[in-house]
């Protein structure tokens, strides 16, 4: 069977991960073994959200009424109810509904009577709290399918720590990030000397450890040094896959989708007010606005190294008739150029013009010239991909050290 449980933390605390772990242990107290537990990224441009909206879903084998009472108990008893926007949903189902559900949760939207709909079709148990939402989020994790998958080893606080300053050795983190790299990933962000991996709300996690399989998560751990922790799960999940993304073509956009676009940079990127990057890019005549916010830090460089005719592939979330980058393709680099009026040959003075149409004129001698002088400059960058940094990586996109997925290629080939 599958468990799902969602939305059931607020942005002044709990976390839906912690009900899973905390479920994870119930659940073997009561005979119930547990086989995997999934951390399960939805639609990062669901308005909705609470914090990252993670969904949680733990297979397991035994009573599956046992299982349902013992997964509401949880949710009843640690669920932020008092928040508005807070809407838990708990949902146990003996078979996989179909992954579309999945799919359109992950990349698109979703609402509670098609989740019902087909929690019904596959005979699940399901329970919804106040508006019934977090059905949505439940039933996309029992229905989720992980082609790719990474881990997340999550350590939780003890209770009489919850919104007191977190205690976690900084040295250790870094550390932890040299010695298993490229293995795991975004602890730290060594460019820009910040920690990543411990959050600062005030919820139950301690830190979080990301990487490709159960064995170097647990590795990175063991070079951490903090408070003592109430408990840890590793997860499988979604996160670090790009699994949010879809092939788009510019002009054929949809808010509040995620997508792979490929074009031709048009005009100069401008830095505007707050230190935010935008240029655009155009396909078949249309254009579209992409955007590289102040939080990338170093990305914006690469923004602004862009030159018109450079074709590259973009990947972002489309927001406000934009596309917030999260990563980027240089495809193919045109020639930047610099030009000026030609120095006379016969003076060694750089010529002035001498009015439109009319070429370039040596205000010493006299002598002409109908060709300006063309430099073709030196570019700072070069094929291939640019990503933000840890600091601001989404958590469904996928580092680089992870590679570059072939149909991601593809639309920089």
């Amino acid at each position: 069977m599958r468990i799902g449980i969602d939305d059931t933390d607020s942005p002044a605390g709990m976390c839906t991960t912690y009900i899973g772990a905390v479920l994870v242990r119930r659940l073997e107290q009561a005979g119930i073994r547990v086989v995997e537990a999934r951390l399960v990224r939805l639609n990062p441009n669901v308005i909705h959200k609470t914090r990252g909206n993670a969904a949680v879903c733990i297979e397991a084998e035994g009573d599956a009424e046992a299982a349902f009472a013992l997964a509401c108990a949880c949710v009843e008893e640690l669920a932020e109810f008092d928040a508005a926007g807070t809407n838990p949903g708990v949902v146990v189902a003996g078979v996989r509904p179909p992954p579309d559900f999945y799919h359109a949760a992950l990349r698109d939207f979703c609402n509670v009577s098609e989740a019902i709909d087909l929690l019904e079709s596959v005979g699940a148990r399901y329970r919804g709290y106040k508006n019934r939402r977090g059905l949505i989020g439940a039933t996309a994790a029992v229905a989720s399918d992980f082609p790719d998958r990474t881990y997340e080893l999550l350590a939780y606080r003890k209770r009489e720590m919850w919104s007191t300053p977190r205690q976690v050795d900084r040295g250790s983190l870094f550390r932890a990030e040299e010695m298993t790299s490229p293995h795991t990933w975004d602890t730290v962000d060594r460019e820009n000397d910040v920690v990543v991996c411990v959050p600062h709300t005030p919820d139950p996690v301690l830190f979080g450890i990301r990487g490709e399989s159960p064995a170097w998560v647990r590795e990175a751990r063991s070079y951490v040094h903090s408070e003592e922790p109430a408990c840890e799960q590793v997860y499988t999940t979604n996160q670090g896959t790009d699994a949010h993304l879809l092939p788009g073509k510019v002009g054929a956009l949809r808010e509040g989708r995620s997508y792979l676009v490929r074009g031709t940079a048009v005009g100069s990127p401008v830095t505007g007010p707050g230190g935010h990057v935008s240029f655009l890019l155009a396909d078949e005549g249309v254009e579209v606005r992409c955007m590289a916010y102040e939080p990338t830090k170093g990305f914006r460089d690469v923004a602004r190294a862009l030159v018109p005719g450079d074709v590259v592939a973009v990947a972002g979330s489309y927001k406000g008739e934009s596309l917030n980058l999260e990563k980027l393709g240089i495809c193919r680099l045109a020639d930047a150029v610099r030009i000026r009026p030609p120095v006379c040959p016969a003076c060694k003075k750089r010529m002035t013009s001498a009015g439109a149409g009319k070429g370039y004129k040596c205000r010493v001698c006299g002598g002409r010239s109908r060709e300006p002088e063309v430099e073709v400059l030196e570019r700072r960058i070069r094929p291939g991909w640019y990503e933000v940094p840890p600091t601001a990586r989404r958590h469904l996109s996928r580092p680089l050290v992870r590679g570059v997925p072939a149909w991601e290629q593809a639309f920089s080939g």
